[in-house]
């Protein structure tokens, strides 16, 4: 609790403090008053910089904060700044040349004006915003107005020209240093899942016998690593069409709807049950004769366009068996970012021609591959049984919407139980259909996959009776507590209001609660794994438990989830589920918790967050800054729990300070040196860009020690503040420490 306290009270800037941090005096003047509209106007800008102190150039390289400077008088049609010479020299810090300003320094601003203007008095406010450093300490950029007071007439005289000396300052062409495009951090598993998807196709019934037909079209065909690749590019094309399709037709909002949609899921459902009865022998499936075989003579023409349409004629006629994985890795990607259907299926298309383009180009393979036989109708029963148990999925989704209550997890679970044991039976040779001869032994191979599929089905049957399945309860109906079979546990007695936001909070109202509100879907994978496994931990239960429980569900059709759907995006900036909320009594956001999570620690951290002052004791002026709360650099709350019982160096820095930069080596030192012995050296970035121009600058500069994200706007930087062991401030630090001074502060608060 105490260093709740001592955050909480370090939480406000003192507001008198503003001019003592500025260190540069501004003033603007035009240099003729009366303008003609459609004309321009000359504005020098006098900077008076503190001595000691020095500012950024507006076209300094990347790395610190440059000056800018802009109009807020939409009366400027264009403008365009000039500055004087700066001094360039060699910075370490930034490990590159920097450009900067100190003293007296003059700036001209060319304004010119809309022609529409009427005449009379206008007021043209130019803002400078800035950042200034000096040998120990950084301020966070500061922003001025400057009026300057115009007269638009008919005519007027000419306005000067720029003086000599000055130089055009350019638009900026390139990113700041150490920055990086963001990146979702599950992209590269998603798309390893789609090369996998694709790989695993090549050994469906459908493709894996059209390998040898599909080689003996090159036989006769020139190119060789050409027509490899062209042949690769009509399965590319035709995978990637469907995927550049998704997304064309889904929106962010049909994002989250397509998985809820009851005749999406109606659709999918009745896809996978005529592909399951064709896997298992019913019928089979083929494309009409017409296409394919004027697909196959425009093929036999030869040359790339040919070859291009032999793999288009290959990719459609192995629908059939891919259809499920195509469906799958779709149903995938539309919960990402909306260019994740092109990536997937660029991605899985690849995984798919990637065996036939190295067999087109080394042919002597193809004899080393096993033939088509009956281990491949095997293969197509085996599927047919793992395509029923996904239809099962979809049904539930139906079932889920519509709120029917006819799929129970009881029915659903002795579904996939029944179809386990039958694929088991099946291996095993006691279940007869396609893909065994009647005098075949049983081989060790069968006897182990048959065996573990029953295992498998035996398994499913405690989830009957209430029982926790672990990560596959975020795809199975979840224990109802009515039902025959209820369930039990901590996640039952937990109470969820349901879309009711304002009941919820005249509930945490009457009980001074906290309130957690679950944006949530029917269809929502990730949200029923987080209930059925995150909820059900008893650490993370007994909190939950006081708190007031709240699902808005976004992803139904009704007005009253498009209504909570638009209030995500409006006022947290963003449709994906789950995502979570914690408020105070007052409707006061206190942290936002995104996605999923496998770590009790970090969800514990965000359900324990405090309301800023709610522990606090008044605070001095002097000892005060705006950084609380902190998070790690991928969004979760960072809480000071995990520091108890250590000494704490805390750090305020940021990519643009010279000083906190310097500081690093031995922020390094000291964390290896002294962690072992019981000190937590913690980074607290305040870097208004975001983590991940932190992130960039960390693969430059690794600081070995946590890394953290704070708010707000310190007057300068660095600061440094040293608890004890009880979360007490041993000392505070303002500008660049020395090390021998910091280390006798720790080493004191240690015992040592």
């Amino acid at each position: 609790m105490r260093y709740v306290f001592l955050i909480a009270a370090l939480a406000a800037s003192a507001a008198g403090q503003t001019e003592q941090f500025n260190h540069v005096k501004w003033t603007a003047s035009a240099e003729q008053a009366t303008v003609i509209a459609g004309g321009s106007v000359i504005v020098k800008l006098d900077a008076e910089i503190d001595p000691e102190w020095h500012m950024y150039s507006l076209s300094t390289p990347p790395g610190p904060i440059p000056t800018t400077i802009q109009a807020l008088e939409p009366a400027v049609g264009k403008l365009t700044i000039y500055e004087p010479k700066p001094l360039r020299k060699f910075d370490a810090n930034f490990n590159e040349d920097t450009e900067t300003f100190e003293g007296h320094q003059t700036f001209y601003a060319k304004l010119e004006l809309k022609r529409d203007l009427a005449a009379g008095a206008l007021t043209v406010t130019l803002e400078p915003r800035y950042q200034t450093c000096s040998g120990t300490s950084c301020i966070p950029p500061r922003t001025r107005q400057l009026p300057i007071s115009l007269t638009v007439a008919a005519s007027g005289p000419a306005q000067p020209a720029i003086p000599a000396g000055v130089t055009e300052v350019k638009p900026r062409s390139s990113a700041p240093a150490g920055t990086s495009a963001p990146t979702e951090s599950d992209l590269i598993p998603f798309l390893g899942l789609a090369f996998g998807f694709g790989l695993a196709s090549v050994f469906t019934p459908c493709v894996f016998p059209m390998i040898p037909i599909t080689m003996s079209y090159f036989v006769g065909q020139k190119g060789g690593f050409g027509q490899a690749v062209t042949f690769c590019l009509g399965i590319i094309v035709l995978f990637t069409g469907l995927g550049l399709l998704a997304t064309a037709v889904l929106g962010p909002a049909g994002v989250n709807h397509i998985g809820s949609n009851v005749w999406v899921n109606a659709f999918i459902s009745l896809v996978f049950l005529v592909f399951g009865l064709s896997l298992l022998g019913a019928y089979e499936i083929t494309l009409p004769s017409g296409l394919l075989t004027r697909l196959n003579q425009a093929s036999g023409q030869g040359g790339f366009i040919g070859t291009m349409l032999m793999g288009l004629t290959f990719a459609l006629a192995s629908f059939a068996c891919v259809g499920p994985f195509m469906g799958t890795l779709l149903a995938a990607s539309v919960t990402g970012d909306k260019l994740r259907p092109v990536l997937g299926m660029l991605v899985f298309s690849g995984g798919l021609s990637t065996p036939f383009f190295l067999l087109a180009l080394f042919p002597k393979w193809l004899k080393k591959l096993p033939r088509s036989g009956e281990w491949m109708s095997r293969v197509k029963v085996v599927m047919g049984f793992l395509v029923f148990a996904a239809m099962l999925k979809y049904l539930h989704n139906v079932d889920d919407v519509m709120r029917t209550g006819f799929l129970t997890r009881e029915r659903f679970l002795a579904g996939w139980v029944v179809l386990a044991v039958m694929m088991g039976a099946y291996l095993l040779g006691f279940v007869k259909l396609p893909g065994f001869s009647a005098d075949e032994e049983l081989g060790a191979g069968r006897l182990v996959f048959g065996m573990a599929a029953i295992a498998m089905g035996l398994s499913f049957v405690p989830g009957m009776f209430g029982a926790r399945l672990g990560d596959i309860e975020a795809y199975i109906p979840p224990p109802v507590a009515s039902s025959v079979f209820g369930g039990s546990g901590q996640q039952d007695q937990l109470v969820w209001l349901e879309n009711d936001l304002e009941g919820a909070f005249a509930k945490a109202k009457a009980e001074n609660k906290k309130v957690l509100v679950d944006f949530t879907g029917d269809a929502c994978t990730n949200c029923k794994w987080m209930k059925a496994n995150m909820f059900t931990r008893p650490e993370v239960a007994s909190v939950a438990k006081n708190l007031v429980l709240v699902e808005l569900y976004t992803d139904r059709s009704d007005p009253v989830s498009q209504g909570f759907q638009n209030m995500e995006a409006k006022e947290f900036n963003t449709v994906a589920i789950p995502f979570y909320v914690l408020y105070d009594p007052n409707r006061a956001v206190l942290a936002t918790f995104p996605d999923r999570t496998d770590s009790s620690e970090k969800y514990l951290a965000f359900l324990n967050t405090a309301a800023p002052g709610s522990t606090a004791a008044p605070a001095t002026a002097a000892s005060t800054v705006e950084f609380t709360p902190f998070k790690t650099l991928d969004g979760a709350p960072l809480s000071p729990a995990l520091w108890k019982g250590k000494v704490v160096v805390l750090n305020y820095w940021a990519t643009w300070c010279v000083p906190c930069r310097a500081e690093v080596p031995e922020f390094n030192k000291l964390a290896a040196e002294l962690g072992p012995k019981g000190v937590e050296m913690v980074g607290i970035s305040m870097d208004e860009d975001g983590a991940e121009l932190v992130k960039g600058f960390l693969k430059q500069n690794p600081m070995k020690y946590t890394v953290g994200m704070g708010t707000g706007s310190p007057s300068s930087l660095p600061i440094t503040v040293v608890l004890d062991k009880a979360g007490s401030q041993v000392q505070r630090i303002e500008g660049l420490i020395k090390p021998e001074e910091l280390r006798a502060v720790v080493l004191k608060a240690l015992g040592s």
